[in-house]
């Protein structure tokens, strides 16, 4: 690339480009080449006209199941196989249609979609006239023109604003769900005739981080050397977001289409598999087994009777002179596939298709659950992905995040301290003995700090924030806003609403206004406050030290009217202790630590006098670090932490953030449920841990075993040593010496045991999980988790995103691969939320990001335990009954074709017509189980959310483990034996009509063809314990359709058809009473086992029988030592 030459130091630049604003030439440049760049486009869909049914067909084959049938009916159309191709080809070709169908309407919507922003016109800055011009026509370089409420067309640098402060506000919501007002800013000296503007931009190349931005921009003024500004993410405009209380802005296109920041983000998530996906992988397995044990036996058997002379090429049916010559193995194979044809109905694949209707149409019903709607934020619940339901009744661990999540992220400031001293605010008006009495705003405790002390610490807070005031009429209602929630409060006297990205800094500014000092604004970087004299204060703000999860603090530095320049700093304990004096510490240390142990949020305040000097070089190196393309951000961290030492400690406030709504309830309902529950924070240890006994999760009798780099202080060893030393005593105490505790079970019914709670800082998490000696590593982690696992709870402090995320996979990827759950409401819960294997985002009030990346978004965290312990118990049922269900009926469906071959010289004869075989999983048996599967309720929901303990019997994936299955498949041999047999033992006397006339092998089929539906559809009907009209409606319907579709096919002679099976077969069937009374007993022999089995078996416990009637069949061959007393609750 070209680039003028500028009187800086050179810097090796990598991955970046330079754009010409305007498309106007720098001057020093010789040749003006213009860089080509993408178009304007954004294309999120997937498909085009010409490569949807390719592509399409592609995907659908990946699939092993649609594989392996469009094998089977290719080797249906190729070798002479008994069944016709339609048997099989049929019920594929309806599965990749509805799939085909699905896929392309969704990518219809796609393509709308796209259209409706790449034809969108917009203004456009062309030789000094506005153009109008369709999106998808803008430049990198073009000027741009937006008005209030439009939303930018891409990527643009702002360059001009109709505000007089050269700021513009945007809402950014439909990019990370923030709907607060972010201030953006111009660059500095640019010209306000934009046409007459010479620069160029020199920037990174695009990247999907929406938080990040480095560039510089080169002015050019005539016969002046060009000017340097640097440029960050206060002035990207990004695609997406909306211009507000701004009437027009004008910016330069610096991204562009697919290359803009939100199409770089537009991206599906990691695809998230659950336990039961895997669970029907194994059984397919298992069943592809049978068939293949099926195929060979028959073909070993056809060849071993055929061995016998006569029968390989009896009188009546020679073979010809092609059959001869045909080698033998070459038949053998032949012969093989055509009995892996006959016998393939065994592996359903309509299952597919069932499971993702069932839990496509089943996320429904969470979100029209009325007790998950929030009337404060008028929201309910939201499913991003409808593959999990079912694990929702699979968890083990749960991760929350503290703040925003156990507790509601609604600040009031509750104390501050003074240069040691307390100050706790009381209401101006109180009622003593009845009387009223008027007190100041500031009740002091003790004693009061200087007014000096006093006055700077308030100034510090109306200073050293974010805050954007919202002015609003004399009538108007004022609305603190924080993340789009408005906190609606009438308007008091000289009170003004605030706009902040976090609720901590308003809760602060507020506090100062409680003390006399208000903060009015900040106008042409100038910050105005009033005194408690009412005289208005003027600062001009020179830099911000923007806040960052590693310093855990932020800065500024303003300038008085008299000169002096004034560093103020506030941040955690832990980042502010170590950069003060040692003096000044012990005196607040006390008043910290006492705010944490009562739960409050804690931070202290700092301040600094700059000299010229130092002024002089932080301002240098702030500049110097803004204008850096390359590592800008460690950069600026250096030249913070070089500006931020020395300062002198002033005071700390105490904020108080109060508990969710049936905060407590919840967490215990989870562990009564055998859930483990982690806390997963970056607040301080103190806060975190009362915030932890608030919940319930440590109890006054639990002992906490504490890993933090308090506990690892010791001057006879070092850290390494002492944490080895700890872990083996915690290992000891936990794990060792703690007696077996049975899976599942909780303090609720331990209590003769000692409850344990383990409490973890981030910097110590960090030694165990990369300590000095690789050789440490495995043992470190292997103690650390036996120990969490022995715990009823654990609390890991001071955690930084990544960690969150290292703690979730190392239980998640730990032995047995449990199921874990994380929610958390703010970015930086999204990473845990998607290392889980079920995600929930709370919609609260540190923005959206946590809901666009979780699988599942609800508005309180009390909804939590409806969701778990409801719906997420009868979706596992329901999917788990779903899945042995088909496997069992179409073992009981092909078994007897399986044992007829014994009867037909294993000629491969078909039992059942072909409409039969390609209709019994589509038409005849699908509806009823997927209405059950919808709408089953074995236990009401009132009875699931009373009694926790009811989760933990379906714990550990228990209704399709191995034995489950195994019930289920030898209930399936039995029936199918007892379909053949049965009909068998009729077809002994084989003159079974009055006029004496016998019926054939199609006759034969199609009495045990209808005793199987009967039996599969009654089967399901004894299973259902919650009938609604539907289940009625699909499963007496299913059964008409079959006696009124058998009418019709074997009534009429369709011309179509070469040969026809079925005629009058079924209406000469029912003719005959015999075949009737067979009918009746096998259907009633089939399913009296299980009557027997609920009549005989005698449930422990006094009322235990009608939870236990209430359980579905397979619950019955669960040990029922697994049933715990407490089902034994009768409603």
């Amino acid at each position: 690339m070209l680039r003028c030459h500028f009187n800086y130091s050179y810097e090796k630049r990598v991955d970046s480009r330079t754009i010409y604003v305007g498309h106007r030439p720098c001057p020093d440049t010789e040749a003006f080449i213009p860089s080509k760049f993408c178009d304007n486009r954004i294309v999120s869909s997937k498909y085009t006209v010409w490569n949807f049914l390719p592509k399409n067909l592609f995907e659908q084959f990946r699939r092993i199941a649609n594989f392996y049938f469009l094998i089977i009916f290719l080797v249906q159309v190729i070798v002479d196989t008994p069944t016709s191709p339609v048997t099989s080809g049929l019920p594929l070709f309806f599965v990749i249609t509805v799939t085909a169908i699905k896929q392309g309407y969704e990518d219809c919507l796609r393509h709308k979609a796209d259209n409706e922003v790449n034809k969108y016109l917009v203004t456009v800055l062309e030789d000094g006239r506005s153009v109008k011009k369709e999106s998808e026509k803008i430049k990198v370089g073009d000027v741009v023109e937006v008005v209030e409420d439009e939303t930018f067309p891409c990527d643009l640098i702002l360059l001009q604003s109709s505000r007089e402060d050269g700021t513009c506000f945007v809402t950014t919501a439909s990019l990370d769900g923030e709907s607060n007002h972010k201030t953006h800013y111009t660059v500095p000296d640019t010209e306000k005739d934009l046409q007459a503007l010479t620069a160029t931009i020199e920037c990174e190349q695009p990247q999907p981080d929406l938080y990040k931005f480095v560039g510089r921009m080169h002015i050019y003024k005539p016969e002046q050397e060009p000017a340097v500004r640097s440029l960050g993410p206060e002035n990207l405009l990004l695609k997406g977001a909306t211009l507000k209380n701004t009437k027009k802005i004008y910016g330069v296109a610096v991204y562009t289409g697919m290359e803009t920041k939100m199409a770089l983000n537009y991206q599906g998530k990691s695809q998230k598999r659950s336990a039961v996906e895997k669970s029907i992988n194994a059984f397919l397995l298992v069943y592809l087994c049978i068939l293949i044990s099926k195929a060979v036996v028959c073909t070993t058997l056809k060849y071993v009777w055929q061995s016998k002379e006569g029968q390989d090429e009896p009188w009546y049916n020679q073979k010809t002179q092609k059959e001869k010559d045909t080698n033998m193995y070459l038949k053998m194979f032949t012969d093989f596939l055509s009995f892996m044809v006959l016998f393939n109905f065994i592996i359903p694949v309509s299952m597919y298709v069932t499971v993702e209707m069932q839990k496509f149409l089943g996320s429904f019903f969470i979100t029209w659950d009325k007790d998950f709607f929030d009337p404060e934020i008028q929201e309910g619940a939201l499913v991003n992905t409808s593959d999990l339901n079912e694990e929702l009744g699979q968890v083990e661990y749960v991760f929350t995040d503290k703040t925003g999540t156990l507790t509601q992220n609604n600040m009031e400031f509750i104390e501050c301290c003074i240069d040691g001293f307390q100050y706790k605010h009381r209401d101006t008006w109180s009622e003593v003995d009845g009387f009223t009495v008027t007190d100041g705003p500031v009740n002091k405790l003790q004693q009061k700090a200087g007014q000096e002390k006093e006055e700077l610490f308030l100034r510090a807070l109306c200073l050293c924030h974010t805050v954007q005031v919202k002015e609003a009429g004399s009538e108007e209602v004022l609305t603190d806003q924080v993340d789009g929630i408005d906190e609606m409060r009438p308007q008091l006297e000289e009170e003004r609403g605030f706009i902040a990205s976090s609720p901590d800094e308003i809760a602060l500014v507020k506090g100062a206004m409680k003390y006399g000092f208000t903060f009015l604004g900040l106008e042409s970087k100038s910050m105005k406050i009033k005194n408690r004299e009412n005289n208005i204060e003027e600062y001009k703000l020179l830099h911000v030290l923007n806040f960052d999860p590693v310093r855990r603090r932020m800065s500024v530095i303003v300038q008085t009217k008299s000169g002096e320049t004034l560093l103020f700093c506030k941040g955690a304990d832990s980042s502010i202790f170590p950069r003060v004096k040692p003096e000044e510490v012990d005196r607040i240390r006390m008043h910290v630590e006492r705010n944490a142990t009562e739960g409050y949020r804690t931070l202290c305040v700092a301040f600094k006098q700059l000299s010229a000097e130092e002024y002089a070089v932080a301002d240098t190196g702030l500049r110097e670090a803004r204008l850096a393309l390359q590592d800008r951000e460690e950069k600026l961290i250096a030249v913070y932490n070089q500006v931020e030492t020395g300062m002198s400690l002033i005071g700390a406030t105490a904020v108080e953030d109060r508990l969710q709504e049936e905060a407590a309830e919840t967490m215990e309902a989870l562990q009564g449920a055998g859930m483990k529950v982690w806390v997963l924070t970056g607040d301080k240890m103190e806060t975190a841990k009362s915030t932890c006994y608030a919940c319930r999760l440590f109890q006054r009798g639990t002992e906490l075993l504490e890993l933090t780099l308090r506990t690892l202080e010791d001057e006879r060893l070092k850290r390494e040593e002492k944490l080895r030393e700890l872990l083996q005593e915690y290992h000891r105490k936990a794990v060792q010496d703690a007696p077996p505790v049975k899976a599942g079970v909780t303090r609720s019914w331990s209590t003769a045991n000692q409850d344990y709670g383990f409490i973890i800082d981030g910097a110590t998490l960090s030694i165990v999980m990369n300590p000095q000696h690789e050789v440490d590593a495995s043992q470190y982690k292997s103690l650390f988790l036996q120990i969490c696992q022995n715990c009823t709870a654990v609390l890991c402090c001071r955690m930084a995103p990544l960690q969150k995320a290292q703690i979730v996979k190392m239980v998640k990827t730990s032995k047995g691969s449990p199921i874990t759950l994380s929610i958390g409401d703010g970015a930086n819960d999204v990473s845990m939320i998607l290392e889980a294997h079920v995600g929930i985002g709370i919609k609260g009030k540190e923005g959206r990001q946590a809901v666009r990346n979780s699988d599942y978004a609800i508005p309180k965290l009390k909804h939590l335990k409806k969701l778990l312990l409801a719906h997420g118990h009868l979706y596992y049922v329901r999917i788990a009954h779903l899945v042995q269900y088909f496997f069992y009926k179409n073992l009981c469906f092909i078994l007897p074709q399986f044992l007829y071959q014994f009867f037909c010289g294993y000629s491969q004869q078909p039992l059942y017509d072909a409409a039969y075989l390609t209709m019994y999983n589509i038409c005849f048996t699908s509806m009823p189980i997927l209405a059950y599967s919808l709408l089953e309720q074995h236990i009401s929901i009132e009875i699931l959310l009373d009694n926790a303990t009811l989760y933990r019997e379906i714990a550990n994936n228990a209704m399709l483990r191995w034995r489950p299955f195994l019930y289920w498949t030898l209930l399936g041999i039995f029936q199918g034996l007892l379909f053949f047999f049965g009909v068998r033992f009729l077809f002994s006397n084989p003159a079974l009509q009055d006029n004496g006339q016998v019926f054939g092998n199609w006759s034969y089929g199609t009495i045990v063809f209808t005793v199987l539906v009967f039996t599969v559809t009654l089967k399901l009907a004894l299973d259902t314990r919650h009938w609604t009209w539907i289940n009625h409606f699909v499963i007496w319907g299913s059964l008409a359709f079959y006696v009124f579709f058998s009418f019709f096919w074997g009534g009429i002679i369709w011309p179509f058809l070469k040969q026809q099976r079925l005629y009058f077969v079924f209406a000469n069937m029912l003719s005959s009473v015999s075949a009737w009374l067979v009918i009746i007993i096998l259907i009633i022999l089939s399913l009296l086992p299980e009557i027997l089995l609920v009549v005989l078996r005698k449930p422990r416990g006094p009322h235990s029988r009608q939870v236990y009637l209430s359980l579905p069949f397979p619950f019955w061959i669960l040990p029922f030592y697994h049933i715990h007393p407490i089902l034994c609750y009768s409603p």
